[in-house]
């Protein structure tokens, strides 16, 4: 971390923005960028040293890899090797987007963002700003989430700058996410392929293009980022709870202190705690999760509650990264999920 960085704010639609954000990559600088899960920070992965900052930054451990973003899928062979066609199937229809694939490490490329693995994570965005800035730097641009390691994810640039402001060269401003959670990441590097941190390309989605996926309960994967038990978790213990417990837990936990309750419906009954309504339909709930998240921790209340999301498909990455969340606030859950 640098205690002389003063950290610019840059107009991602702005060309000479982009620019500036360019030459600071190019000069072993760290820019966070918007992509349409969240907000990157973002060193030049060529770089060993400029990679290094990514990890001092975020105080994330060094031997958790980082997903390495690249501009199109034509540039896939400068960094992996041994590229599965089911790679350049899922590529053709999910990229540009939110899904990140695990391939076999091409040598001599990105070792300080792999983690000390042989495979590297890749993944073309879809965000308009992140494109911009991949043509422009002609690189690839190793990327997590531009926060505190283990902490909420950011879906806008002002979460970046209450976390990183002074510690990083800049921010481009792209507005809000839109898909709000992190990539989906497959790993295609050994046997069949076996969804590592679900997201919005879901499973269905994957088997539909290239068959039947690994459930993983026969295998031990191998490290990738997001995959922590406790992680995207805010300071505040937040608690996951089943819907019909949920005014009664509340008026529980209100007698201890204050209480911020997220749910998709508003109280039946005078339970007590600020309520914050979630949209009812599962990518809107995504997209603005990790904001209403970030809202209620910032309270200083005693206790996060979240009312547990439906089942299905389509809530698999919403469940995931709720569960992962009250694992790392020292929470409890009391969804059975």
């Amino acid at each position: 971390m640098r205690s002389d960085c003063t950290t610019q704010r840059l107009n991602g639609s702005m060309p000479r923005d982009i620019a500036r954000a360019v030459e600071i990559l190019r000069a072993g600088g760290l820019v966070a960028f918007p992509t349409e899960t969240v907000y990157g920070l973002g060193a030049d992965a060529a770089n060993g040293q400029a990679v290094a900052r990514i990890f001092a930054a975020k105080g994330r451990p060094v031997d958790h890899p980082l997903i390495v973003h690249i501009a199109s899928a034509s540039a896939l062979r400068a960094w992996a090797r041994d590229i599965p066609e089911a790679a350049m199937q899922l590529a053709a229809r999910f990229w540009p987007g939110p899904l990140t694939l695990i391939l076999k490490r091409a040598p001599g490329v990105a070792g300080a963002a792999s983690g000390g693995l042989d495979t590297i994570g890749l993944r073309v965005p879809g965000h308009p700003v992140a494109q911009a800035l991949l043509q422009a730097f002609g690189g690839g641009i190793a990327a997590p989430s531009a926060n505190r390691f283990g902490r909420i994810s950011p879906t806008c640039a002002d979460h970046v700058l209450s976390e990183l402001g002074g510690c990083i060269e800049a921010v481009l401003d792209g507005g809000k996410c839109a898909v709000g959670l992190e990539s989906t990441i497959l790993d295609l590097s050994r046997g069949r392929p076996q969804v590592l941190r679900p997201g919005a390309v879901t499973a269905g989605m994957l088997a539909e293009v290239i068959g039947p996926l690994d459930d993983g309960l026969s295998s031990r994967p191998p490290r990738a980022p997001g995959s922590l038990a406790a992680h995207y978790a805010p300071a505040t213990p937040l608690h996951l709870v089943e819907s019909p417990f949920l005014e009664s837990e509340t008026a529980r936990l209100a007698a201890t202190g204050a209480v911020i309750v997220l749910a998709r419906r508003k109280p039946m009954s005078d339970a007590g705690g600020q309520w914050m309504l979630l949209p009812e339909e599962a990518a809107a709930y995504g997209r603005d999760l990790y904001a209403r998240l970030r809202e209620a921790d910032a309270q200083g209340a005693a206790h996060i509650l979240v009312e547990s999301p439906p089942a299905g498909p389509d809530w698999v990455a919403v469940h995931d990264r709720l569960r992962r969340a009250v694992a790392g606030s020292g929470g409890i859950n009391r969804s059975g999920s």
